[in-house]
């Protein structure tokens, strides 16, 4: 389903996996990847992530962002087939995924937009959800030359985001922190590195 965003493509499934499956999935990826807190360069200081994060590709998708430089690990049998399944679904290659694990409400995401050099001029990401539902937030780009509302968007379990065309370019994402009491969710946002 498309949502009503100017100057963006981006659709949204709900229900992309089927429960069972995303339960499953989700519990093999909690105690099957090398989970790490990275730290990232802010205001010219080194700030800890407020997530456990891994990457992983093909050799040679390297990514960097905020001071990090994240050279993958193979995919594994289940990010492989993950892969597969998604260039099937939205027709977009991939080469690397970089997955989120977010242990608690506290654990979040900041604004930005993934608009690196190396994920190319219309980056195509496709985020699969795992675990616990979190409202996913999206606003227009400061200086982005036109007014539009945020959007909210609550992303449950086994549901699928598709960003692609001039949405980097025109809006920004975030997942923020909540009190209220939500249990941990793991994201997966495949992406194809160009340079």
């Amino acid at each position: 389903m498309p949502l009503a965003m100017p100057r963006a493509d981006v659709r949204f499934q709900n229900d992309f996996l089927p429960p069972n499956e995303a339960a499953a999935l989700f519990l093999e990826l909690t105690n099957g990847i090398a989970w790490r807190q990275e730290a990232i360069h802010l205001f010219g200081r080194a700030v800890p992530q407020p997530r456990l994060i891994a990457w992983h590709g093909d050799a040679g998708a390297t990514y960097r962002y905020s001071g990090l430089q994240l050279q993958p690990e193979p995919l594994t049998p289940v990010l492989h087939a993950l892969r597969l399944r998604l260039q099937q679904a939205t027709g977009a290659a991939y080469n690397s995924v970089l997955l989120n694990l977010y242990r608690h409400g506290q654990d979040s995401m900041g604004w930005h937009a993934d608009d690196e050099s190396e994920l190319g001029p219309a980056p195509v990401i496709a985020s699969l959800s795992l675990g616990a539902t979190r409202r996913f937030r999206f606003r227009p780009r400061s200086g982005a030359g036109f007014e539009a509302a945020p959007v909210s968007l609550e992303l449950p379990g086994g549901s699928l985001l598709l960003m692609q065309g001039p949405t980097q370019h025109n809006w920004q994402h975030a997942l923020p922190k909540t009190a209220r009491s939500v249990g941990p969710r793991i994201n997966l946002t495949f992406r194809r590195i160009v340079a």
